[in-house]
């Protein structure tokens, strides 16, 4: 999880309520979530990090395979709680990847009843192939920042991802009360 700020829980904002030029701001912030959603899940950037064509690879794909990369062997259930997902979600991922020779699956050495997966050669390198291209890209979008921005860039982004955590994890508490 990331951390939301250093001291303190998000505080939702009322915009009628700040000056304009503030409120602008935040409306920028939200411009520019939507257009990295948009230009993040644009088909030529997807092509170009996951593959095209019959051996392309979807995100969540793609996740399963970070995290197989990790460590030797997964449980299916610390992995589909590692990608944040119900654990359906992790299977159907792992038998895609198995279907094209990324990962396999078998029985633990403790407990036959519980399933290992762990990702292949070929996923490796397929894995090392796509993180070289992602490094390309990252270290593209940081030229744009001077170095001593690096820091702050790391620790706002961290925060927006753990204020959007936290958000969802109080639509989940706010959805089983009801």
């Amino acid at each position: 999880m990331y951390p939301t700020t250093a001291m303190s829980t998000p505080r939702p904002i009322n915009l009628e309520a700040i000056d304009p030029e503030q409120r602008e701001i935040v409306l920028r912030v939200g411009r520019a979530w939507r257009d990295l959603r948009r230009g993040a899940s644009t088909s030529q950037l997807i092509d170009y990090l996951f593959g095209s064509g019959e051996n392309a690879l979807e995100v969540g794909q793609m996740d399963t395979l970070d995290l197989l990369v990790q460590q030797p062997y997964w449980r299916m259930g610390d992995l589909a709680d590692a990608l944040r997902v119900d654990p359906s979600t992790a299977t159907r991922a792992v038998q895609r990847l198995e279907k094209f020779g990324l990962a396999s699956r078998c029985s633990g050495a403790d407990d036959k009843r519980v399933v290992m997966v762990s990702a292949t050669d070929d996923g490796r390198e397929r894995h090392a192939e796509a993180a070289h291209r992602r490094q390309e890209l990252i270290r593209h979008i940081l030229g744009v920042f001077d170095r001593e921005e690096f820091e702050q860039l790391a620790s706002n982004m961290e925060r927006f991802v753990g204020a959007l955590d936290d958000f969802v994890v109080g639509i989940s508490a706010s959805a089983k009360k009801d």
